[in-house]
């Protein structure tokens, strides 16, 4: 296909300052391949870029955000082989050095020479320019195809569904018919309740503050809402586990108190998933850790291929994100988009944009 010179795109000119602009085309370097990008999903770690930037952040005035999103190559490297002229890919935020013990090790997102270009890295939207554009060039590690039975708009919801799965991959899984409890229902926390079932747990209990994030959850197969504000939720979690605690914690608020309160209401020798971004202190009973046999892990990002394990499970239905996608926006309205998304307009919690 033809490809112009120049593109959409919107950059952010100064904290706090996103404009959609014309700049060049990108492009492309070895291994990369220009994809045309359909669908951005708005990430809760979006406003807090585009407010104070990134560590690494492109320099402003050229930095392009966005890093959950989906499109179709249209063009690739004299190298790459592994894809072609018009396949459907969502696009993997993160790309490893490749060279680092981490990268060796699998452990891409959290590569020792993050932020540096030259070495190989690379973190869409973050570090690296993203997807709020009419295209973007991905290396091709970052990108994986996705059937028709994926939409565009389901799938840049991936990169939120292999986050949770990496989650569940560093705490060990879920054993079949355990009782897992999470906490906090944005869209990490309903992804996380959803997979949970997904994977086997034989009741999954969502605690919240908001009627309707929690009604979501119900759609999407939580079996137990508890509103914070109504109940008491250690009595209630204790009272249903007959004194003993839930098996799994998957904490997603990103607050102190529900963090801290993760160490109440698990069992004995069972685990805890942090996957929420804390700004603040939180105080954790470390002696309990110690003496209750506890496993406490943090996900940092899609890990270990897991976008890519989340792909089949979309494609035939068992993963159903569908719920999520509240409001879609023109890429010339991305900061009404950004006001619906951070105000949860309209009950706005995946809010996605497109060129």
């Amino acid at each position: 296909m033809s490809i112009p010179k120049t593109m959409k795109a919107a950059v952010l000119f100064n904290f706090g300052d996103l404009r959609v602009t014309e700049v060049p085309v990108p492009s492309l370097g070895v291994g990369e391949a220009l994809v045309k990008v359909h669908s951005v999903a708005i990430c809760g770690s979006d406003p807090a870029i585009i407010a104070k930037g990134w560590k690494g952040y492109p320099k402003l005035g050229e930095f392009i955000p966005g890093h959950e999103f989906t499109g179709t190559v249209v063009a690739i490297a004299p190298d790459v082989t592994e894809l072609k002229e018009g396949d459907r890919v969502a696009v993997e935020p993160h790309k490893g050095c490749g060279r680092c013990e981490n990268c060796l090790r699998g452990l891409y997102t959290t590569c020792l020479n993050y932020g540096n270009y030259k070495k190989g890295h690379r973190h869409y939207g973050f570090s690296t320019n993203g997807g709020y554009a009419d295209y973007a060039a991905c290396h091709i590690n970052t990108l994986h195809k996705i059937p028709d039975s994926i939409s565009f708009e389901e799938g840049s919801m991936l990169t939120g569904a292999g986050t949770v799965l990496y989650g569940y991959d560093r705490i060990g899984w879920i054993h079949p018919g355990e009782t897992v409890v999470v906490s906090g229902p944005g869209s990490i926390g309903l992804i996380s309740a959803h997979i949970a079932k997904v994977l086997g747990a034989g009741r999954v209990i969502l605690t919240g503050t908001r009627a309707d994030r929690l009604a979501v959850g119900k759609k999407m197969g939580v079996d137990i809402t508890l509103n914070i504000n109504e109940v008491n939720v250690r009595d209630e979690i204790m009272e249903l586990t007959n004194g003993i605690g839930a098996d799994m914690v998957v904490e997603c608020t990103g607050q102190p108190a529900p963090a801290a309160e993760a160490l109440e209401i698990i069992r004995k020798n069972g685990r805890i998933s942090y996957n929420g971004i804390y700004h603040e202190q939180v105080t954790l009973q470390l002696d309990k850790i110690v003496q209750w046999n506890l496993l406490i892990t943090g996900p940092k990002a899609e890990g270990m291929l897991n976008l890519e394990r989340a792909i089949p499970l979309m494609a035939d239905g068992r993963i159903n994100l569908k719920p999520l996608h509240t409001h879609t926006f023109k890429l010339d309205d991305i900061n009404k988009a950004f006001d619906t998304f951070t105000g949860r307009v309209g009950g706005a919690i995946k809010v996605i944009v497109q060129p």
